[in-house]
């Protein structure tokens, strides 16, 4: 929603010199502005709103921020800040903080996001006259309109009411994505207000501080192993159109994430903390990144051998290649080898007792329906692109699939592309009455193409 600013005009501030002052305390954080930026609006004692002096040293507080880098940036990854407003005196806290280009503080460098409802972000135009809360959403980028390019983290007012009656301190976390290139130094403006939680201009303590942050050293590039792409479910060579893929190597990533908060209306990212892959010229979808491991699911692309790069911010990998065919369908795993599959009636664990410390598991009984989960079935009727999650308006089948337990044949009920995610299949079978006791090798097959050996699927009366 668009808030309102406070009065800035030579005018209003006339008009306000003639009435007593009110509440300039707004436990829903501050309009956008007052971090300290030169040419901004100071701090929150600057107009009035908070009466006192900023950094005050009779007030024995201070603001902090603690970088996940240090005081450097990697050009577009992304790190964690936090927060520490202290004052051994007050008992309800809220701070604002942008970051902008050293070179020009007009400018900003790079972009936030909240991690939890504790922050919102304000955004403003670069005169400060239209501002436009972007609140958290979970699940949700917060992007700030074309017309307000300034982005300012701040506290929420769900943040503000979970911290009042907090004494000595309070942190509040969210992220921020550096600048994609080398931008120079960058500058990292916060305020805090350490409150006494009365919400008048009366008793807060204002301090304000700022950090240069400076390009860090280029990296090594990133590398992928000899043989290094696989599929994500078998981790044996040779991929599918739609399906996952796991990529092994080393620099592969300067840090370990997910897409949890890169989705957007369900379409999956191609790029990651700065991170992406290119199968065959085409961006793949990343969802898991990590220095030794990247998990993506492959871009729709022909069959036959294509390339396979990773560029992080340090640069791009020498290509690797690898074989996409049709169909090379293959089974989750958990440990021992054994199928992912759970039990149609109540989703619990179809696996052996004890192969999760702690948890109450058993082994598939024989005449359960269980459900199989896997990747690299092919295409389905109606077909959904790569990239995007199933919608679930639809059944999206497969062609049809066959499976054995051992020599058995299995009774297959459907198999279809999960609603809500991405390139994961589903197989409903029910396993055979006649079955004792025992591990028996499971295999998955679909137009002519057959997952790989030494699965079990545990059997236990």
């Amino acid at each position: 929603m668009e808030r309102k600013t406070k009065l800035y005009s030579a005018k209003a501030a006339v008009i306000m010199g003639m009435v007593p002052i009110l509440l300039w305390a707004y436990e829903t954080g501050p309009d956008a502005g007052y971090s300290g930026v030169p040419k901004e609006l100071g701090t929150c004692t600057s107009l009035g709103c908070h009466v006192g002096t900023t950094n005050d040293p009779a007030n024995k507080g201070s603001v902090s921020v603690a970088f996940a880098g240090g005081q450097t940036y990697a050009p577009g990854v992304k790190q964690h800040l936090v927060v520490t407003i202290a004052d051994p005196a007050q008992r309800a806290w809220g701070f604002q903080l942008t970051a902008r280009l050293a070179s020009n503080t007009a400018t900003l460098a790079g972009t936030f996001a909240s991690t939890d409802a504790n922050t919102t972000m304000m955004c403003a135009s670069t005169d400060l006259n239209r501002q436009q809360e972007v609140p958290y959403a979970s699940g949700k980028t917060q992007t700030c309109p074309a017309s307000t390019t300034l982005q300012y983290m701040e506290h929420s007012l769900t943040g503000y009411n979970a911290s009042r009656g907090h004494t000595g301190s309070q942190t509040y976390e969210f992220d921020w994505t550096p600048p994609a290139t080398n931008s120079g130094n960058v500058i990292v403006y916060v305020s805090g207000n350490a409150a006494n939680g009365d919400l008048t201009v009366n008793g807060d303590h204002i301090y304000n501080t700022s950090f240069t942050l400076t390009p860090a050293a280029a990296g090594t590039a990133p590398s992928i192993d000899a043989g290094g792409v696989v599929s994500g479910a078998s981790l044996q060579p040779g991929i599918v159109p739609g399906s996952w893929i796991a990529i092994k190597g080393s620099n592969l990533s300067p840090v370990t994430d997910t897409w949890e908060k890169a989705i957007v209306n369900g379409i999956l990212p191609t790029s990651l903390d700065g991170v992406s892959v290119s199968v065959g010229g085409k961006p793949a979808y990343v969802y898991f990144i990590s220095p030794a491991q990247i998990n993506v699911q492959a871009p729709d692309v022909g069959t036959g051998p294509v390339p396979v790069t990773v560029t992080t911010p340090s640069g791009t990998s020498a290509p690797a290649t690898a074989t996409v065919l049709a169909q090379d369908p293959a089974l989750f795993l958990w440990p021992g080898n054994q199928a992912v599959a759970t039990r149609n009636s109540d989703a619990s664990l179809a696996v052996k007792a004890g192969t999760f410390a702690g948890a109450t598991t058993a082994a598939a009984k024989p005449g359960d329906v269980l459900i199989l989960w896997g990747t690299g079935f092919g295409p389905t009727d109606p077909p959904v692109a790569a990239g995007i999650a199933v919608p679930g308006d639809k059944i999206h089948n497969t062609n049809p699939i066959t499976i054995k337990l051992g020599t058995t044949d299995v009774q297959v009920f459907g198999a279809a592309l999960s609603p809500g995610f991405a390139g994961l299949y589903q197989i409903v079978i029910q396993v055979p009455a006649t079955l004792g006791d025992g591990d028996y090798p499971i295999k998955a097959t679909v137009s002519g193409a057959s997952s790989p050996d030494g699965v079990i699927l545990s059997v236990k009366k």
